[in-house]
C-alpha cells in the first residue's frame, strides 16, 4: 500500500515514514500544502495521512481541493487541535479519519488499515492470483485456504506484484514501489523474490512467481 505522508515538521516525518514501512508500507513525504496537493494529484497513492497546520496551504485546503477535483483517496487529518469544532471542520470538507497529537502509533496504523477496507469500492478488498490471495487491510495471505506468513518487505513485495498480475515488472519499478528508492542494490530484489517463492509457491507445487529474463518478474493471474 502506497501512503503520502504530508506534514511539515521533519522528525516527526520521518518516524512516520520508519514506522509504516516497517508495517510494509510504502511512504513518500511532503514537507507542506502545495507539495502534498501536487503529489497527492499526481500519485497512485491507497491513502493521504495529513497534518491540518502546514506551510504554503493548510491541510484543511488541500482536502477541500482534492474533493473539489473529486479525487477520493482516503484522508486521515492529524492536528495538535483537539476541540470538537476543528475535528468537525476536517470531516466536513471531506476528510475520512481525523487524529490528534499526541497520538498512539498503534492507534494510527489501526486507522489507516480500517480506511484501506473502507475503501473497498475502489480497490479490491482481496487480491487474488487462481487460489493465492492477499488481504491487505487484514494483512493476510493464504494459498489454497492455507495461512502463510510473511515479513512486512514480502508482504508488499507480494501486493505489489499482485496488484499487476499477469505484468512483467523490472526491479527499477519494483526498488521504487516496495523499496521508495532507486539507490538500494537491485540485487536484493532477487533476494526477496527468493524468498517469496519459497513460501507461496515451492510448498504448493506452483509456479507463480516467474523470472522473465532480461525483464523482471512477472506474477501469473492464474495462480501458477
Amino acid at each position: 500500500m502506497r501512503v503520502l505522508v504530508v506534514e511539515d515538521e521533519r522528525r516527526m516525518a520521518a518516524a512516520l515514514q520508519r514506522g509504516l514501512q516497517a508495517e510494509g508500507f510504502a511512504v513518500d513525504l511532503a514537507h507542506d500544502g502545495e507539495e502534498g496537493l501536487h503529489a497527492a494529484r499526481h500519485g497512485d497513492y491507497d491513502v493521504v495521512v495529513l497534518d491540518i497546520m502546514l506551510p504554503r496551504l493548510s491541510g484543511y485546503n488541500v482536502c477541500k481541493r482534492l474533493r473539489a477535483e473529486e479525487n477520493w483517496v482516503p484522508i486521515l487529518m492529524l492536528s495538535a487541535k483537539d476541540g470538537e469544532y476543528d475535528m468537525a471542520d476536517g470531516l466536513d470538507l471531506g476528510a475520512d479519519d481525523y487524529l490528534t497529537k499526541p497520538f498512539s502509533y498503534v492507534v494510527l496504523v489501526a486507522r489507516l488499515r480500517a480506511l484501506l477496507r473502507r475503501d473497498a469500492g475502489r480497490r479490491p478488498a482481496v487480491l487474488q492470483a487462481g487460489d493465492l490471495s492477499l488481504d491487505p487491510a487484514r494483512r493476510r495471505v493464504e494459498r489454497d485456504g492455507t495461512a502463510i506468513e510473511l515479513t512486512p518487505r514480502e508482504f508488499a513485495l507480494l501486493e505489489y506484484l499482485l496488484r499487476r498480475r499477469d505484468e512483467v515488472v523490472s526491479k527499477s519499478e519494483i526498488l521504487e514501489h516496495v523499496w521508495d528508492t532507486f539507490d538500494t542494490d537491485p540485487n536484493v530484489v532477487e533476494v526477496y523474490v527468493g524468498y517469496l517463492r519459497r513460501k507461496i509457491d515451492v510448498p504448493f507445487g506452483r509456479n507463480a512467481l516467474q523470472t522473465v529474463r532480461g525483464a523482471g518478474y512477472r506474477l501469473a493471474g492464474d495462480g501458477g
